[in-house]
């Protein structure tokens, strides 16, 4: 027990908390590398020696198959398998190059299951932006939908948190239809992707990792065929700019909330390419960009993405546990460190300005 206690004395952090890995899912870091691609900061924000990194970790998390899961101990799922797959020739990988033939086998993945038309609705929404796919293909998520009242059962305020904060910038980039640059990278991936020739793919493929209801495909195809033709032209189209700028004031408003790292990783990239999107020149994106560091993490088996951040929680059971050793006089002052950090994070206001109306609760004092 006394060499226990000594050894989590020496793990902690000068500021009184103890480091800790919240990763996993193989969907979270491939996001990041294509929008730093798509921007041109790649080489900024992930030097060479990072990009070794992130490809050590799809490496050893790459299974038999040849795909990636949705974390990494799933079966190869079409989703994690096409994000993966772009990042290795976005850090150097040659179509034949990769570990153990990494990236010919993710492509032969593929391609086997009939391409990469059948991802679901978050990889389709990635392709779009980085323009492997069309916008038209995906499910409608129309930014109107921060413009309905609160009284309605089905608006922002009623969902789950994290749920929202994924779809808010979604739905400002479905809005906007933005599309990266279309680089020979890109149009080389899309041959390797697809099956048939990329301007003749009819886009409303099913999902293939859970099929849709007969009532989602129902509201989904009404709100293609009869809402977005209708807010794409003039006059309508005014209230489409109406719900993008509201759009935007919410992620704005999460944004400064949580000083820029956002509820999540998934929303973190999100957002960022949403403020890069509105204002590639402005603070709004800037910050974002200088709190990149705080989402990631390297381990032995590579460069990853932190999902969330867990120090508050680690920090408090480890007090627990090195007070029950009753070794108080010996680690005293790892005791004194952690709880300094405890103490420092509380939060100690609410959320600014009329928070209520942003859909967050009080926070001070949690």
């Amino acid at each position: 027990m006394r060499r226990g206690a000594h050894l989590f004395s020496a793990l902690q952090a000068s500021d009184g908390h103890w480091p800790a890995e919240s990763a996993g899912s193989l969907y979270f870091l491939p996001p990041l590398v294509m929008f730093l691609y798509t921007i041109g900061h790649l080489d900024v924000v992930f030097p060479r020696e990072f990009g070794k990194e992130i490809l050590r970790y799809l490496y050893c998390h790459q299974n038999e198959d040849g795909g990636w899961g949705l974390h990494i101990e799933g079966h190869s799922s079409m989703f994690s398998t096409t994000l993966s797959y772009i990042c290795m020739p976005i850090l150097g990988e040659g179509c034949d190059g990769g570990r153990d033939n990494a990236c010919a086998r993710a492509c032969k993945w593929i391609r086997d299951r009939s391409g990469a038309t059948s991802t679901p609705s978050w990889g389709k929404t990635w392709l779009s932006i980085f323009g492997l796919y069309d916008w038209l293909g995906t499910n409608p998520m129309p930014p109107e939908f921060w413009l309905f009242p609160s009284f309605l059962p089905m608006h922002p305020a009623k969902m789950w948190c994290y749920c929202r904060l994924v779809y808010m910038p979604m739905s400002y980039l479905y809005g906007k239809r933005f599309v990266g640059p279309i680089t020979p990278l890109v149009l080389e991936l899309r041959e390797e992707f697809f099956l048939q020739p990329y301007n003749e793919i009819n886009w409303k493929k099913e999902d293939l990792y859970y099929p849709h209801s007969l009532l989602q495909d129902l509201m989904w195809d009404s709100l293609y065929i009869c809402t977005e033709p209708i807010l794409t032209c003039w006059p309508f189209k005014k209230l489409r700019q109406k719900a993008l700028e509201v759009t935007m004031k919410y992620i704005h408003y999460e944004d400064e909330s949580s000083r820029y790292i956002t509820i999540g990783c998934v929303e973190k990239v999100l957002c960022m390419l949403a403020c890069w999107v509105e204002d590639p020149n402005g603070d709004y994106f800037k910050k974002h960009l200088a709190r990149i560091p705080d989402n990631i993490w390297v381990a032995e088996d590579g460069m990853k993405m932190q999902g969330f951040g867990s120090q508050e929680w680690d920090t408090g059971f480890v007090l627990q546990a090195l007070l029950a050793c009753n070794m108080t006089d010996e680690i005293g002052p790892t005791l004194k460190r952690g709880h300094e950090f405890v103490k420092e994070s509380q939060v100690k206001d609410n959320p600014s300005g009329d928070f209520k109306s942003m859909y967050r609760h009080i926070s001070k004092g949690s």
